[in-house]
Order: structure tokens, then sequence, then C-alpha cells
């Protein structure tokens, strides 16, 4: 898949998440959330760094959290940005039913993004090579959201219809 880039990921070299970053974040993410009658989230710098190890593996596949946090994951090749990411979740919503709310493997990255109850959000991007995820250099975004979303029992009331 290709996506055009609006940012520049995070350097490799770069332990700390830049403003710029920061900003795209929290930016998406609460503008969806807006949409769908959910509080704004704020930044948690303690899940950065294991999203940017996460990134950095180049494993297209969920970490091992125990529910300690959320995750959403996203790949674009050559490029993907945060709103890009965040555009690709949210556009799960189409299918999300609420007539008989719960989860779907077809909607969960989008329910995460608008739980209500989640609170604060981390994102980690980095530059992949070929033959890891794609056979072309991508770009893997790794979101991680606490408290976690995707609850059985929990739908109705964490994931509002769009206003």
């Amino acid at each position: 898949m290709t996506f055009a880039a609006a940012t520049a990921p995070v350097s490799p070299a770069a332990e700390a998440p830049s403003l710029d970053l920061k900003q795209e974040a929290l930016t998406a993410h609460n503008e969806a959330r807006a949409r769908y009658g959910a509080a704004p989230l704020s930044w948690n710098d303690a899940l950065y760094s294991d999203a940017l190890a996460w990134a950095r593996s180049c494993k297209f596949q969920h970490s091992v959290s125990g529910g300690a946090y959320g995750e959403n994951l996203a790949a674009g090749a050559p490029a993907l940005s945060v709103r890009d990411a965040v555009r690709l979740w949210v556009d799960e919503a189409k299918k999300y039913d609420y007539d008989n709310p719960g989860f779907s493997a077809a909607t969960g990255h989008f329910t995460q993004v608008v739980w209500k109850s989640t609170r604060q959000v981390a994102v980690a991007v980095a530059n992949c090579p070929a033959g890891t995820i794609f056979s072309v250099p991508s770009v893997f975004v790794v979101a991680r959201y606490t408290p976690p979303g995707n609850y059985l029992g929990q739908f109705a009331v964490n994931v509002g219809r769009p206003v």
C-alpha cells in the first residue's frame, strides 16, 4: 500500500518524541474522538519508549501486553504519517454495528481510538527496511493507549455514535 506522509517519522536515534510527533498524534486522535463524543487524550511519556522499541522491531504483529495498554498498528510503503494511520483506524467505523455494540476484529482499531474511558496515548514511528513488513522499505506506526479499551460488555457506554 502507498500512503503520502504528512510528517517525517521519528529519527531512529531519537529516544524522546518530537513535539511535532506528539502534536500530530494528539490532534489526529482528538479530532476523531470529538466526532464520537469522547474526551481528548493527553500524551503518556511512559508508554512511548516501549512503543518505539516495538516500532523499531519492524514486526507487524501485536506485542504481548497482557492488558496493560491498548495497541493499534499501521504500516505503509513507502510512507505513512500518524494522521494517515489514525484515519485508517477510524475508517473502520463504517463497519461498526451501533445496534449490536461489541468487539469485532474488523472494527477493533476504531473502537480503541474512540474508547471513552481511554485517557492517554503515545505513538511511535519507525522506518523499516525492505523484507521486514513489506518487500519494499516502509513506515511502521505503533499507538499505545491507557487505560486500554475494547472490554467486552463495555462497548455501549464507551463507543459513541458520530455527532
